[in-house]
């Protein structure tokens, strides 16, 4: 059942970026004041999580090592931030999207170095098999157009943006993944929302429903996402995790009435493979 984790929150984020999609569509809802206005509402439903489920919190985990590691954890969910929406502001959404996907192939490769129980031979080649074809499937053109500010975002998300991942499983012996949550979410809410708080602007009534639903969904689906590292491990994680990106793409397609693309399409069935195959044999 160990699967329920990564696949629920596979399914959940694809819900949360397709009303991403949406409500940066609305008038007044730039990508500025969406950033501004997500983080601090992140920490809010994490904190109602952690009201109603009440999981282990105390200054102990803050002892030794851990609390620079928590540091790094929130200056790199920063840095990541800032330099996505730095690169986006100048580049295409597709560009942006497919240098997004690349992390999820060191941060396989990394995690097998660092840690004994994610050397599953099986599932790392499953999941950089799942990870390839992703990118595949999003890369148009046959080539990748890097301008001056996505090159950075580039060497970011390959170098330094793995990194988070390895750290996180760190803390994740120690501490439960919502009060974890819980405190990284309130410490980037605190900088990012100052940082963007001159950008916020009069929104409609429409615009912050679906900022709410959006940041819920997203909100659940972290949680789970990191208690199957806890509980599963990175790798197999990232490789359920995969199917996001096309789950969002069979929602454009029954949603929003968008064409089969055979490339997406192809991809989704040998990332279904290499799941099954991963899960059979672990």
């Amino acid at each position: 059942m160990n699967f329920l984790f990564p696949f629920v929150a596979a399914v959940l984020q694809a819900g949360s970026f397709t009303l991403d999609k949406i409500v940066l569509s609305v008038r007044r809802v730039s990508y500025k004041t969406y950033t501004g206005i997500s983080f601090p509402l992140i920490f809010i439903f994490t904190l109602i999580i952690f009201t109603i489920f009440k999981p282990p919190f105390s200054y102990g985990l803050f002892v030794g090592n851990l609390w620079w590691l928590i540091l790094v954890s929130v200056l790199l969910t920063i840095g990541t931030n800032l330099i996505l929406y730095r690169a986006l502001d100048s580049d295409k959404l597709g560009e942006i999207q497919i240098v997004s996907l690349l992390s999820n192939i060191p941060l396989i490769l990394f995690s097998a170095l660092v840690f004994k129980d994610e050397r599953h031979i099986v599932t790392i080649v499953a999941g950089l098999v799942a990870s390839f074809m992703i990118v595949w499937s999003h890369w148009e053109n046959h080539h990748f157009k890097i301008l001056r500010y996505t090159l950075p975002f580039l060497l970011w998300t390959i170098f330094i943006a793995p990194l988070r991942g390895i750290i996180s499983k760190e803390l994740l012996m120690v501490w439960n993944p919502i009060s974890l949550q819980l405190v990284v979410n309130g410490a980037v809410a605190l900088v990012l929302g100052l940082v963007f708080f001159k950008h916020y602007e009069k929104i409609s009534g429409k615009a912050i429903a679906l900022l709410l639903a959006t940041n819920v969904l997203t909100s659940v689906a972290w949680i789970l996402y990191y208690f199957s590292y806890q509980i599963s491990g990175i790798v197999y994680t990232v490789l359920l995790f995969s199917l996001q990106p096309l789950l969002v793409y069979l929602a454009s397609i029954f949603l929003l009435k968008e064409k089969l693309q055979w490339r997406k399409f192809t991809a989704f069935i040998v990332v279904l493979a290499s799941i099954a195959i991963a899960q059979v044999m672990r």
